[in-house]
């Protein structure tokens, strides 16, 4: 098993369509890498982001590859309406040899001088309030930048 936390936008459908992801065992929405120990009701600079628990069967460039399908990777602080640096997109870990087959990943790709995904360690982590815990799940018809076509690719 590994983990990897994905940042891409709105955590409410980033964390519905990796549920769908055969290979994931687990999501959690939260908060990464932050300038603060708490998030006590501010961003500080924390990203959305996504805790993603992944079966060893699931290849990390076939999740990138999904992952870079629901996001825009060349938008800088927006995805979909929403704007922002918390809706930043970046991909984190506390595995440095995960974090390089991520850049490797990365640099492999023909668009890789206008991806503006930031590959970073993970510094902290603050899980989401039960509340946007699997929120689409409860709210199915509320906003979601995820292309609606990729919430069903593994339906």
């Amino acid at each position: 098993m590994y983990t990897i936390y994905l940042a891409g936008g709105c955590l409410w459908g980033v964390q519905a369509f990796l549920k769908t992801v055969p290979g994931v065992a687990r999501t959690e929405a939260g908060r990464a890498n932050g300038e603060t120990a708490t998030l006590d009701g501010h961003y500080d600079g924390y990203a959305e982001c996504v805790k993603t628990i992944c079966e060893d069967t699931l290849a990390l460039h076939e999740l990138l590859d999904d992952f870079f399908q629901i996001m825009d990777p060349y938008s800088v602080n927006k995805q979909g309406i929403d704007e922002g640096p918390k809706y930043r997109t970046g991909i984190y870990s506390e595995d440095e040899v995960l974090l390089q087959a991520v850049r490797r990943y990365i640099n492999s790709r023909e668009d890789k001088e206008k991806v503006v995904v930031e590959v970073l360690s993970l510094n902290n982590y603050i899980r989401s309030a039960d509340e946007h815990q699997d929120y689409l799940d409860r709210h199915p018809g509320d906003y979601c930048h995820v292309p609606l076509e990729m919430m069903r690719k593994y339906r």
